[in-house]
């Protein structure tokens, strides 16, 4: 006679990192649906329990109307209330179940990081003990085997991308070598005998008992297959509750969470987080250019001061230029902008909106106006300027951008005396969009 073992649900960590670069907390209805997802589970497997547990008392009942009356002499029977001892708690782990009759099983799973050593389960005898030997949790080396509940870690390469003077501007985004760039880390792959196991079955007043390891669910006529669980179809990246940010790996008995380039994942082994390659040197920037760090990658910049018929410009920073001083009376001279200055961001991609990206003030004012406006055509499709304060104007983002993509935004700001110009100070806004959404 055999019976179907409960199936062990791995329970997953609902909850998700929401980076503040723009995505959003997830809402009550989208919690809620993740929640019903696994209820579906949970009942499915519950469901498959209950069938096997009825036919195994119906295939007792059966036994023991064939078996002959034990003599008067043979041993008490086992009150029906009895019960075996309370196990002790797991330390970092925990223990499943919370029925102690003869019969039921209780199972043990570790914490992230600690690996289980001894049984799974153990089966409350009809003896009023408990089978196998009371398991512990083992803090996990560097060389061990990651713990089924969690993903191990995959080295990321950091992506590089150059942007060069306007003279010669290739495609922004576009890789640059890069010696110091390790290659993206990508799960090994595993054959497909290592998804399907034998399952481990005892024998059990004449009946057989099956188990599986965790991550893996019992299959087969007769309960002696264990097939893997693909946690990453059960929790699709496309809906809420997703195990990780970017991609999803099955593996036997688990999963691998592998990010893009130019990000890596984080203690949780399940979110990606972008790789600084300014701040850690892994750059192939000149020193006459500026890294710019973006969300999976990084920008080299060079900033040129303009060259104009009327007007000459110096570098006094590597993202300022500052004009020359006219000549009196030379009004040309006197319409271009005093100062230009260049400001790069980094931003994810369908970044909610409206979002407050840059501010421009004026230190001082001579006139008795300051004006912000948009310079020329470029990114009025994507763009606005406020005026947030007397001497304040902020760019604010007013459509989403999906990336990759580079836009630009030019923000003057102007300062008049009854109506006459004394000055126009240029800032141009250069915003690097991200593919990813993290």
């Amino acid at each position: 006679m055999k019976m179907r073992c409960s199936a062990v649900a791995v329970l997953f960590c609902l909850h998700h990192i929401y980076f503040a670069t723009g995505q959003e907390c997830p809402t009550n209805q989208e919690l809620q649906s993740s929640l019903q997802q696994i209820e579906k589970m949970l009942a499915a497997h519950e469901a498959t329990y209950q069938q096997s547990l009825r036919s195994l008392r119906l295939k007792l009942t059966a036994l023991q109307s064939s078996t002959p009356s034990r003599p008067a002499t043979s041993a008490p029977r086992t009150p029906r209330n009895a019960t075996c001892p309370k196990l002790e708690g797991l330390a970092n782990g925990k223990r499943l179940g919370r029925v102690f009759a003869p019969g039921h099983e209780v199972h043990f799973l570790c914490k992230a990081g600690y690996e289980l050593l001894g049984p799974q389960t153990r089966v409350c005898l009809e003896s009023l003990k408990w089978s196998g030997q009371q398991p512990t949790c083992r803090l996990l080396h560097s060389g061990s085997r990651p713990p089924p509940s969690s993903s191990p870690s995959s080295p990321a390469a950091s992506s590089s991308s150059s942007l060069s003077s306007p003279s010669s501007s290739p495609s922004p985004f576009h890789p640059a070598p890069s010696s110091s760039s390790p290659p993206l880390a990508s799960p090994t792959s595993t054959p497909p005998s290592a998804f399907v196991r034998l399952s481990r079955c005892t024998q059990y007043q004449g009946s057989t008992h099956c188990t599986c390891d965790g991550g893996f669910t019992i299959s087969g006529r007769d309960n002696s297959v264990c097939t893997d669980i693909d946690e990453c179809e059960v929790f699709p990246l496309s809906q809420p509750g997703r195990l990780c940010t970017h991609a999803c790996v099955n593996t036997p008995g688990s999963f691998q969470c592998v990010c893009p380039l130019g990000y890596e994942l984080t203690r949780d082994q399940r979110s990606c987080k972008d790789v600084d390659e300014c701040e850690s040197s892994r750059h192939n920037c000149t020193q006459d250019q500026l890294c710019v760090n973006t969300y999976g990658g990084f920008q080299c910049v060079q900033v040129d001061c303009p060259r104009l018929k009327n007007a000459t410009y110096i570098k006094t920073s590597a993202v300022r230029c500052e004009r020359n001083p006219c000549v009196v009376g030379d009004k040309a001279c006197a319409q271009a902008p005093n100062s230009i200055s260049h400001h790069y961001l980094a931003v994810v991609s369908d970044m909610a909106v409206p979002r407050t990206l840059f501010r421009v003030s004026a230190a001082r004012v001579l006139g008795d106006t300051l004006r912000f406006a948009l310079a020329g055509a470029r990114g009025r499709g994507h763009f606005s300027v406020q005026r947030t304060g007397r001497q304040t104007g902020t760019l604010v983002l007013v459509a989403p951008a999906r990336g990759p993509a580079q836009l630009e935004a030019e923000v003057e700001m102007s300062e008049l005396e009854k109506g006459a110009l004394l000055g126009r100070y240029l800032t141009k806004v250069t915003l690097f969009v991200s593919p990813y959404a993290f």
